[in-house]
């Protein structure tokens, strides 16, 4: 009786301790397991739902908090599990103190991780709205700690591995490997082999060598009228609105999903785009896209002009089509016209990238992706007819430069020409 008198107020300290533990074990795996669709519910809820989905507005915060707390009450768990177990040893000997200590053990890995983490798991959205006001509050207790944590791991980096790198999880590569191996053992339908290699090469490419460019679009200033489409669908099949002052693209609406459409003032349908700066990948474009629930995403330069719009139309048919090349959806015509052997006719939308990959060689480190850009570069001007440049492996000669539309230019490679010269 005098030994459990005197360790009660210890165990009635870890069993507290063992729930907090329980508790940051289970925030950790229910704000961390919730899909998007349950943060949007979240995000449009009560007020506590509302703190929940905030809270993941700074992953790198919330996590560092909460496992932060968590190390902290295990430390102090085991520390007292030590008291009790010394004084079990000065009582009743080693074997009672390690049969307690292994006890206390195995209680923290069941009661505080195993079972919270795993009704956490099956009711993520529930679990996260009652943990979000605790949650919270242990965030804000731990905010000034957190910068001097950040700066041990940043220094402990530098000083312990100052060359280390992360290796990537996968690579593009790896994605285009297991793409050609699993169609060679499980005989994958053409279509998937090709959806499954245009989803991978979004990886690869920027959104400006994936964009519709503005000359390829139609635009409406407001206000619209049904009238002023013309009785036709614009080539985009979106009603693209821009800004009252401007050119640039501000609203979107698909119009070959709209079923009745008002007389008047058709820019109140449209949702505000997405803005992208024109080096971002077109696969982080596109995931936006899907989570912020936008069908348009305006690209913009460095001086945040609108250069062009990409469309979820235009990913998805980028994505599923054989032919993925923005010649053949927007202008519909081959990208590569061959006019004889080693000599062909492009259009100057046709990305750099795509050049290197269709004839295989390596091309010089440039800021432009497309062939316009290069020549724009190059020329230090706009292309006329009769202007060659000389880029690497490969000659342009620009044969035509329409008012509305791309200019058209013969490619021919260098080894070919000495070859015929």
């Amino acid at each position: 009786m005098e030994l459990i008198a005197a360790i009660s107020p210890w165990l009635i300290f870890m069993a507290a301790l063992l729930a907090l533990s329980a508790i940051f074990s289970a925030a950790e795996a229910a704000f961390f397991y919730l899909k998007v669709d349950d943060r949007r519910k979240l995000a449009a809820g009560n007020s506590t739902q509302q703190i929940a989905a905030q809270l993941l507005n700074d992953p790198d915060r919330l996590l560092s908090a909460v496992l932060f707390w968590n190390l902290v009450v295990n430390v102090l768990y085991f520390s007292l599990a030590s008291v009790v177990g010394i004084r079990i040893e000065k009582d009743f000997g080693g074997a009672a103190a390690a049969g307690f200590a292994a006890g206390s053990l195995m209680m923290i890995i069941f009661s505080s991780e195993m079972l919270p983490k795993s009704l956490a798991v099956l009711r993520a959205p529930a679990i996260a709205t009652i943990l979000a006001l605790p949650v919270a509050l242990a965030i804000k207790l731990a905010d000034p700690i957190l910068p001097l944590l950040r700066m041990v791991i940043t220094l402990s980096r530098r000083v312990i591995w100052p060359g280390f790198q992360p290796e990537p999880y996968l690579q593009v590569s790896d994605l285009e490997r297991a793409i050609q191996f699993s169609t060679e053992n499980a005989a994958l339908l053409e279509q998937e082999q090709v959806a499954l290699q245009n989803i991978v090469s979004l990886s690869d490419l920027t959104v400006n060598e994936l964009m519709r460019p503005r000359r390829q679009y139609r635009s409406f200033r407001p206000p619209v009228a049904k009238a002023d489409l013309d009785g036709e669908v614009p080539p985009s099949g979106y009603l693209l609105v821009t800004e009252p002052d401007s050119e640039d693209v501000a609203g979107g609406f698909n119009l070959m999903t709209a079923t009745d459409l008002p007389e008047e003032n058709l820019e109140r349908l449209a949702v505000p785009v997405l803005y992208a700066p024109w080096c971002t990948k077109a696969s982080v474009v596109l995931q936006q896209m899907i989570t912020r629930q936008r069908e348009v995403a305006a690209v913009v330069n460095e001086l945040g002009e609108v250069i062009g719009v990409l469309t979820l139309s235009d990913a998805a048919e980028a994505i599923f089509s054989y032919h993925s090349g923005r010649s053949e959806r927007l202008l519909q015509r081959q990208t590569f016209e061959q006019l004889e052997p080693g000599v062909w006719l492009i259009p100057g939308m046709t990305s750099l990238r795509r050049l290197a990959k269709r004839f295989g060689v390596e091309i010089p480190p440039v800021r432009p992706t497309t062939v316009n850009g290069l020549l724009h570069e190059e020329l230090e001007q706009l292309p006329e007819p009769g202007d060659e440049v000389t880029w690497g492996s490969f000659h342009f000669h620009v044969v035509s430069v329409p008012l509305r539309g791309q200019p058209i230019v013969r490619l021919s490679l260098i080894e070919n020409e000495e070859e015929s010269t």
